[in-house]
């Protein structure tokens, strides 16, 4: 049986986020709504898991869904089967927590077949000159806003990410 989600992992990452955008955490009392939700526990994070796993399509590199949100904030839950396209957000940076399994992460350099695939992000088939390290269950990253990045998962088994966009703090 898996270990719980450490669920002070997502507070830990929504304190950082709010240190990068200043006045967020002030938005959640008296939210509520449809497309906000504050809390997940370990369990809902273990059974989120096991719905991605389930839903995923042979051949797809990439399954994700939402743990966390609270606009213009989104924890997500990432299931990495094999290596998706790159990605680069130009108004956001990511921050992310290994759940489960082993990985590479290639950051910096330069998209290659660079598409636009809506007004803030840019995606690539691969990575051109970037800077490799490894990742493994219990690491924490920071890819800042503007820069390429690509997750390969390895040993043959997935690599299960949380990850928290957290916008550019606008004037």
């Amino acid at each position: 049986m898996r270990a719980p989600f450490p669920t002070k992992t997502l507070l830990a990452m929504t304190i950082l986020a709010s240190a990068y955008a200043p006045g967020a955490m002030a938005q959640v009392v008296g939210e509520s709504g449809p497309n906000i939700k504050l809390f997940s526990s370990s369990k809902d994070v273990l059974a989120l898991i096991d719905k991605v796993k389930a839903e995923r399509k042979e051949g797809q590199p990439l399954i994700a869904t939402p743990i966390l949100t609270l606009a213009p904030y989104r924890a997500s839950l990432e299931y990495r089967a094999a290596k998706a396209p790159a990605a680069l957000h130009e108004t956001e940076a990511e921050m992310m927590y290994v759940i489960e399994g082993t990985g590479t992460i290639v950051t910096g350099g330069k998209l290659v077949d660079e598409k636009r695939n809506n007004p803030e992000n840019l995606s690539g088939t691969d990575i051109s000159g970037g800077s490799a390290q490894a990742i493994s269950k219990g690491d924490f990253l920071i890819v800042p806003q503007n820069t390429p990045h690509q997750i390969a998962p390895g040993g043959g088994a997935p690599i299960i990410l949380m990850t928290l966009h957290v916008p550019r703090k606008t004037q």
